[in-house]
């Protein structure tokens, strides 16, 4: 079997795939505090609830965006499968994997977006705009051969609605939700709708500029964990692909493996 593990600034996402079929997916808060000893409890405690021993792993590979992270994610690997992984970047280069990074610096491309490029060339195999709502919010755009081409970030949602909370001494710490009206009548609707629907103008704004400078009808696959929530008022999202990553990464393993 492989784990795969998608190491973000928020969440680390744990997948294990037994051939191309997925048998489970688990995440923890990232902290880079965390321990090898840690990360081994919690991934034990679902690995038991899902009937798998550690016995039954056979590789890793790591997309991480969060280097403090990578030792103790090698130390889980080492101390709980005796493997070492493999990480994006460091041990498998876009080069490798037949992505172009067309942009200006392509060593400052994170591995989470090489991976999302490879993920929309072997699954989807067309020009395509990844809308990534995560801890900042990503536009890539990437051609239907993985070619990343470029793209957006701006702060993520749960961050702006932190940084309200953060910088206005009056302002409450609150959810993203969508709120029933757009005239907020209250602090927290008022809030809600300033980031929701500011959002989702801001991203239907740039997928519309995106598209006059592309050139082509791409298709729009939004993943991340608050892509949903955006998916009935934002009608340009086509896709909503939560694993988007974790099928990039499965993808780049065989692909490495069969060199």
């Amino acid at each position: 079997m492989l784990l795969t593990i998608d190491c973000g600034n928020t969440n680390v996402v744990f997948a294990l795939y037994d051939g191309q079929a997925l048998r489970g997916v688990w995440r923890c808060k990232t902290d880079a505090a965390r321990t090898a000893d840690e990360y081994l409890a919690f991934i034990s405690q679902h690995f038991q609830l899902t009937a798998v021993s550690l016995r039954d792993v056979a590789d890793v590979i790591i997309s991480s965006v969060v280097p403090d992270t990578n030792f103790s994610l090698t130390g889980f690997c080492q101390k709980g499968f005796g493997i070492k992984p493999l990480f994006i970047g460091p041990d498998i280069s876009a080069d490798q994997i037949g992505i172009k990074v067309l942009i200006d610096r392509p060593q400052e491309l994170g591995a989470d977006r090489i991976v999302n490029a490879v993920a929309i060339r072997d699954y989807y195999k067309h020009d395509a705009i990844v809308v990534d709502f995560g801890t900042a919010t990503t536009i890539d755009v990437i051609g239907g051969d993985g070619a990343f081409r470029g793209g957006i970030i701006a702060p993520g949602v749960n961050l702006s609605m932190a940084a309200l909370h953060a910088a206005a001494a009056k302002l409450p710490k609150i959810n993203v939700a969508r709120p029933p009206k757009v005239i907020g009548t209250n602090t927290v609707e008022a809030m809600q709708s300033g980031v929701f629907y500011g959002y989702a103008g801001l991203v239907d704004g740039l997928i519309t500029r995106i598209c006059g400078e592309f050139g082509s009808s791409p298709k729009v696959i939004a993943t991340g964990g608050l892509a949903p929530l955006f998916r009935e008022i934002l009608p340009v999202i086509s896709t909503i692909d939560e694993e988007l990553t974790l099928k990039g990464l499965l993808s780049i393993y065989h692909s490495v493996k069969n060199l």
